[in-house]
């Protein structure tokens, strides 16, 4: 990371505020992609078990699938013509339509997105007519519209102030994260405080991958996430995504940026051409809330992406914000410090933006 480094502001959070907030923004956008590219278009009828408040299924027999291209995903529309459910081909995250809810950090920004997307897990990869299957059937009548926690609640449950939580057996698994230890070695020419703390390093507990490779936390990195280690915690440990144990072993989620970016998870929406100024994205139209953006920051990291953060939508002056752990900030953060946590214009990130991929 780069820039000059600031103390972490002391409080900071969600913020759910009692209004009626739409993502009207990317509803056009897809209107406007349907009307240039549907490849299908059909009406379905009850999807098994979407229920009203009576308990029985409601009538949903305007409800309408569609399929739209690059890239291929299929999109589920109420009779009102709004969208209920984007799902992309190769990817396991659903952008579904829910509640409206406000993300917020004041001291560290003005910005503010107020979204109705929820982003989830579903069970396996997405493919074109996986709407007929009974595992998404069972999936979509549990989580159309639930207030469960999804990957953005998970996420904001790391920002400075945000309180503790703890599972069963007392560990505390979310509340205001670090990003890691100072550098005692000195700061000339290095950074302020260290990489390489995994979402096992916050838990303070042992973790084991599948590959039966074991996860060791150090002490030093108690409550910490790196930008990666952030992600992991978000989608692997909270939303139980497959992760790996570090680039090369397993299978999942990899441990770095880079690994991530370069990974055959998922979907590439922005491909990853190079990491030189001239291979920033031409375009972000593509992106959606949930996507892994994928940066190049440090000189220092030769061809390596050395930064990751996950889209979260338009805030209410129309910029695309993602989330991240950053050094400057000392944790994950949608602030300013640093550079803001816009994709779009020409500030620092949007500037640095390399990559992007829908797991």
């Amino acid at each position: 990371m780069t820039g000059k480094k600031k103390s972490r502001p002391l409080v900071s959070g969600l913020v759910v505020l009692g209004l009626v907030a739409t993502s009207g923004y990317l509803t056009l956008e897809l209107r406007k992609q349907e009307e240039q590219g549907v490849t299908e278009v059909r009406n379905v009828g009850v999807l098994n078990g979407t229920r009203g408040q009576s308990g029985k299924p409601e009538d949903t027999s305007e409800d309408r699938w569609s399929r739209l291209e690059n890239p291929a995903r299929s999109v589920l529309r109420g009779a009102d013509g709004q969208v209920k459910a984007v799902l992309t081909d190769g990817a396991r995250t659903a952008k579904l339509t829910g509640p409206a809810r406000t993300f917020a950090e004041p001291t560290a920004t003005a910005s503010k997105v107020s979204t109705t997307d929820w982003v989830r897990l579903i069970p396996e990869p997405w493919s074109k007519g996986a709407e007929k299957q009974k595992w998404f059937k069972d999936w979509y009548a549990e989580y159309a519209d639930s207030k469960e926690d999804d990957l953005f609640a998970f996420a904001f449950q790391y920002v400075a102030g945000a309180p503790q939580r703890k599972d069963g057996q007392g560990v505390v698994v979310a509340g205001d994260a670090n990003f890691g230890p100072l550098n005692t070695a000195g700061t000339e020419g290095g950074d302020l405080r260290l990489e390489q703390s995994d979402f096992y390093d916050y838990l303070g507990t042992a973790y084991s991958f599948r590959d039966g490779s074991v996860g060791t936390p150090e002490a030093v990195r108690a409550r910490s996430l790196d930008c990666s280690g952030f992600i992991r915690m978000v989608l692997g440990f909270r939303a139980r995504y497959p992760l790996m144990s570090s680039d090369k072993t397993g299978d999942g989620l990899p441990r770095t940026a880079n690994g991530m970016a370069r990974s055959r998870q998922g979907v590439n929406v922005l491909p990853l051409t190079g990491v030189a100024a001239k291979d920033r994205p031409s375009t972000i139209d593509e992106l959606q809330p949930g996507d892994l953006v994928f940066f190049k920051l440090d000189t220092r990291t030769g061809e390596r992406l050395d930064h990751v953060g996950m889209v979260l939508g338009y805030d209410t002056q129309g910029h695309l914000i993602f989330v991240s752990s950053r050094e400057e900030v000392n944790g994950p953060t949608i602030g300013d410090v640093g550079g803001v946590s816009r994709l779009d214009g020409n500030g620092y990130y949007a500037k640095t933006l390399r990559s992007a991929k829908r797991l």
